[in-house]
């Protein structure tokens, strides 16, 4: 098979004082098409079939709605370390909980915001409204909003040149289209959303919109988390995913270097087909794996309700808390006293039991102030989003 061309052109532009070579993205889809070999439409297949339990994934669970809860979290955990954060799920718990001024603000905020920006885009679109470039600039909006980065034009699209690697555009890895020339291609993106100019598989189109939408990179602040909620707003938009319960974040961290270098190889030498294996490799690993960890879950949470169960007389108030457990993971014991309406001895006395049966675990230290944790809970959760420091 001959070598593909490039997937675009350059034009020259001068921004910052220098003569750069920005990229042009051709418009999607690709030409020549996909050249997809038998191997690839098997992976198809396999990553489709994958997806599919993990959509059915609310029959495991006596409550789905958990865990979309805290996988959510999971996944803007990790979309975020992948921009550089050190906030860790545990992190973004304790500061949703109100628990614990210690962790790192910042870092902490821009992941909230994450999961405020994919609740308005999936909010937006069961109320009818299309994914479209007005509804992504909303959501940048969202993303973007008192933190890191809301000097950056939120909620707009660049209106300056911006670049990827390097500490100028002269020696950039990566320059964007320039400004004037953003919507000719942002026009023809978002009609390949809408299957314009031709109907293409969803998991297909949605590993070319992101490497598009990545390689356009419309926003000064922001592009690489936007570009992953696009993933996940795309399957659900079309039906492949009754909840967002997808997440490729862990998929791309974990293989960090060969991801930015196939969307790169895309740009120089058109190469697609690569891309779209360690996309579809990366949906039916991920897909398996939350299914697994579903599992695990409802295991854990009969386990657990066994050995409360052995509590005798103590065992109602036990339950109580870990009910609430389930939905926190990380309480302290006023907070857990207003959720359960039990008294603080109580309270008190029921979280001694619960840390010998080894259900929870105290995560301060401390004397006064204790908060504890769903131990092996949590540690479920918490697998590959530990930040990378």
């Amino acid at each position: 098979m001959p070598p593909r061309p490039r997937s675009g052109t350059y034009v020259t532009t001068s921004t910052a004082g220098e003569t750069v070579r920005a990229f042009l993205p051709d418009p999607l889809p690709p030409v020549p098409p996909l050249a997809l070999l038998p191997s690839d439409l098997d992976l198809l297949e396999r990553a489709n079939r994958a997806l599919g339990r993990l959509d059915g994934i609310t029959d495991l669970l006596p409550d789905p709605g958990l865990f979309v809860y805290v996988y959510l979290r999971k996944e803007a955990v990790l979309s975020s370390q992948i921009e550089g954060t050190q906030s860790s799920l545990s992190d973004l718990l304790l500061h949703e909980s109100d628990e614990a001024p210690g962790v790192p603000v910042d870092d902490v905020r821009e992941v909230s915001n994450y999961l405020a920006a994919l609740s308005h885009g999936l909010r937006r679109m069961r109320e009818g409204f299309p994914l479209s470039l007005r509804l992504i600039k909303e959501i940048h909006e969202v993303l973007l909003s008192q933190c890191r980065g809301s000097e950056k034009q939120p909620g707009e699209f660049r209106r300056s040149q911006n670049w990827i690697g390097g500490t100028r555009p002269g020696n950039a890895r990566y320059v964007p289209p320039p400004p004037d020339r953003l919507m000719n291609c942002l026009g023809p993106f978002e009609l390949f959303l809408h299957d314009q100019p031709e109907r293409t598989p969803l998991l297909i189109k949605a590993a070319l919109a992101h490497v598009q939408f990545e390689t356009i990179h419309p926003f000064l602040d922001g592009n690489g988390r936007l570009g992953r909620l696009l993933i996940t707003l795309l399957l659900c938009a079309e039906g492949a995913l009754a909840e967002p319960t997808l997440y490729l974040s862990l998929f791309f961290k974990t293989h960090r270097e060969v991801y930015y270098d196939l969307l790169q190889r895309v740009r120089t030498h058109g190469e697609w087909e690569e891309w779209l294996r360690f996309f579809l490799d990366g949906v039916q690993t991920t897909a398996e794996q939350a299914v697994a960890t579903a599992r695990a879950i409802k295991g854990l949470f009969q386990a657990d309700w066994g050995r409360i169960q052995g509590l005798g007389r103590a065992a109602g108030s036990a339950h109580q808390v870990h009910e609430v457990l389930k939905h926190h993971v990380i309480l302290s014991m006023p907070r857990t006293g207003h959720l359960t309406g039990l008294s603080a001895p109580t309270v008190s006395s029921t979280y001694v039991r619960l840390v010998e049966l080894g259900v929870v675990r105290e995560i301060t230290g401390r004397q006064r102030g204790q908060i504890y944790a769903y131990g092996p809970y949590l540690d479920l959760l918490s697998q590959g989003t530990e930040p990378q420091r």
